[in-house]
């Protein structure tokens, strides 16, 4: 069982620090939130609040995902970065594939691509980006991600790119993971038929059952059944040698956790998260 930390929206100075006690402190991974922007006009719904409200998003600082990856990669030695999750269809493939390559190079392969397709239209409409077929763009767009990290020629044809023979250099000694962020019958197929792994918002852990039993079912289905494939959980089992175990026995490969409550203001000291940390690894991490 592997450890990643979750932080995200706090003040941006608190990022190195707390990757490198991470990286100390025998921790794994770091997700890396997205967020492009905050609209001042919405109807939209978040749909990981129970009501719908995604007002606790507002002014939130988010670093452009590649970029603190970058930085964080670059004041650490062990520890990987996971985007949790980027926010795939409203980008462009041949610029977000050589970001990705880039980033996995720089990092020795330290880096996890975890992709989702937005909820909010307007996401799409500040990047010019059409709504309609969002998830067959973004079949396309893994496809094509995948190609040119290969670092060989590589050409596309599809509904929404056509790219010509291409090369990209540098590239990854080692393919990047692509992981399918989502909750939807949509997303754990996607995950099944193209994604080294999928990745998984919260919830108890009979809901999270259930959702891997149906993720098995496809893919079964696909025929990807014996391929090798990660589960990354945002569970509440995770604070607990014995709550990893449950989560083992299911099939979780990597559990997120964090220790504060992202939807409210931050407020909480550097110096307590640090506590936090190596509190957590000494009582859990090092008996695991």
């Amino acid at each position: 069982m592997r450890i990643t930390l979750a932080e995200s929206m706090c003040d941006p100075s608190q990022y190195v620090p707390l990757a490198q006690a991470a990286d100390q402190a025998g921790y794994h991974a770091l997700t890396i939130p997205d967020s492009i922007c905050y609209p001042e006009f919405s109807d939209s719904k978040y749909p990981y609040t129970p009501d719908g409200n995604r007002e606790f998003l507002d002014g939130k600082p988010f670093i452009e995902p590649m970029i603190l990856a970058a930085t964080l990669a670059a004041v650490t030695e062990r520890l990987c970065f996971s985007t949790f999750v980027v926010k795939l269809p409203i980008r462009n493939p041949v610029l977000m594939a050589k970001q990705a390559m880039s980033l996995a190079v720089m990092s020795q392969n330290r880096f996890t691509f975890g992709v989702g397709i937005s909820p909010w239209p307007e996401d799409f409409a500040i990047t010019g980006t059409p709504w309609k077929g969002r998830g067959r763009r973004m079949d396309e767009m893994i496809e094509v991600i995948r190609g040119l990290s290969t670092g060989d020629y590589y050409e596309f044809h599809g509904e929404f790119f056509d790219i010509q023979s291409i090369k990209m250099s540098p590239a990854p000694t080692v393919p990047i993971p692509i992981l399918i962020g989502g909750h939807s019958d949509a997303a754990l197929r996607r995950a099944a038929r193209v994604g080294d792994g999928w990745m998984h918002a919260g919830g108890d852990l009979e809901e999270l059952r259930k959702m891997m039993e149906r993720l098995s079912e496809f893919r079964l289905e696909y025929g990807r059944e014996k391929e090798p494939f990660e589960i990354h959980v945002i569970s509440m089992d995770g604070y607990t040698v014995e709550g990893l175990k449950r989560l083992a026995d299911v099939g979780v490969t990597d559990v997120i956790i964090g220790f504060r409550n992202s939807y409210e203001k931050d407020e909480t000291p550097l110096q307590k998260k640090l506590d936090s940390i190596n509190t957590f690894a000494d009582l859990v991490i090092s008996k695991i």
